[in-house]
């Protein structure tokens, strides 16, 4: 089920539980480059970045707080940090994609330790 995602945008669909369904933006970084650059220099993120595949970010050089959510190979998430500028995240052994929100996001979408996710990549005419 090893899933390979390029460069683009779609949607990250939460079951949220009671909260029903839960749909946010998302902007896919599956090149070498862009899971480097990942949030970057950015004021703000609408929706979610996706980073795969990875299992471990930092926060240097960033200019906000963010949430961060680890999935593993079959999208279930293992656990949600907030991390302040300035940090190195520790490895999931099990983790193959990461999740990057502002902080304070993943709360509101009902994402947390446990749930399972759904990506919907947009399809591009080139």
């Amino acid at each position: 089920m090893a899933r390979r995602w390029r460069d683009g945008w779609g949607t990250l669909v939460v079951e949220a539980g009671e909260r029903g369904v839960v749909e946010v933006p998302l902007e896919i970084a599956g090149s070498y480059r862009a899971r480097t650059k990942g949030l970057l220099g950015r004021e703000s993120v609408d929706g979610a970045l996706l980073l795969s595949p990875a299992n471990s970010v930092h926060t240097f050089r960033m200019r906000m707080p963010i949430d961060v959510a680890y999935l593993d190979r079959r999208l279930r998430v293992i656990a949600v940090r907030t991390m302040p500028p300035g940090r190195l995240g520790r490895p999931r052994l099990r983790a193959r994609h990461v999740l990057e929100a502002e902080a304070g996001a993943m709360a509101g979408w009902g994402l947390r330790a446990g749930v399972r996710v759904v990506i919907e990549t947009a399809t591009l005419h080139g």
